[in-house]
């Protein structure tokens, strides 16, 4: 059966020299970054540069894009989330490409790896605190109080707030990774079946059906996880930044 963590292994392509005795290379993720940017121009840019009245697919699906993530800010965040909706329409994008250039097979999958969707998850809390302490000033802090908390069980209300608060860049970050990891491994191991089986004769190809029709749906299922799981982390990142320009219970 093939290894199916080897296809997370990050390996260098161009070396570019070294930092503190640490190598610094550009790397298959940082190539499949670069794949999903430039998908999601040739997307936006290709198909919005016609204007045309009527658009054709390319058109749709990019101001289908558009608006769901218009109409996602807005149902979380108000019409004042609406000033970051390039941030979170960006993020989006970015994660929606990654989990679905992913799935192609001998591609890699950039959000299977935690320093991705951690970084990701870290700019979306920073922007919040950041954001919430610039437009609130302390008010910011409020979120931490509840109203109408009885002062003899306030401080620890508050203590788990903060500690709530504190862990969101966790659940954020390991919620993407752990889905798309887990997903690669079990389609990984269940093709691992299907040539297996298939070395063992007639029997065995009648045997591998079997799998090969599992493949079939956990593919299926996998691009549903994929869009699925950008949906998630958008709304979340919308959820959070409401806090920051709505502080307050």
């Amino acid at each position: 059966m093939a290894d199916p963590i080897h296809q997370f292994e990050i390996h260098n392509i161009v070396s570019l020299g070294s930092i503190g005795g640490h190598d610094i290379a550009f790397t298959n993720s940082a190539l499949y970054m670069a794949i999903v940017v430039v998908g999601i121009a040739a997307l936006l840019v290709g198909a919005s540069s016609s204007r045309a009245l009527v658009p054709g697919r390319m058109q749709s699906i990019a101001e289908l894009s558009y608006e769901f993530v218009a109409d996602t800010i807005q149902s979380t965040a108000g019409k004042e989330g609406m000033k970051f909706f390039p941030f979170v329409f960006t993020i989006f994008m970015f994660v929606l490409f990654a989990n679905v250039i992913g799935i192609i097979p001998y591609t890699f999958t950039v959000t299977s790896h935690i320093i991705i969707t951690a970084a990701l998850a870290l700019l979306v809390f920073l922007t919040v605190i950041v954001y919430g302490i610039y437009k609130n000033g302390l008010r910011f802090f409020g979120l931490f109080v509840p109203h109408g908390i009885p002062i003899y069980i306030l401080p620890l209300i508050v203590f788990i707030e903060v500690l709530s608060f504190l862990s969101r860049p966790i659940s954020h970050s390991v919620r993407l990774f752990a889905n798309m990891l887990a997903g690669h491994i079990t389609l990984k191991v269940f093709a691992s079946f299907i040539t297996l089986l298939g070395g063992f004769g007639i029997a065995g190809m009648a045997g591998a059906t079997l799998p090969l029709a599992l493949v079939v749906a956990l593919f299926a299922l996998e691009l549903l996880v994929a869009f699925l799981q950008a949906y998630v982390f958008a709304i979340l990142t919308c959820i959070y930044l409401n806090d920051a320009i709505h502080p307050g219970h």
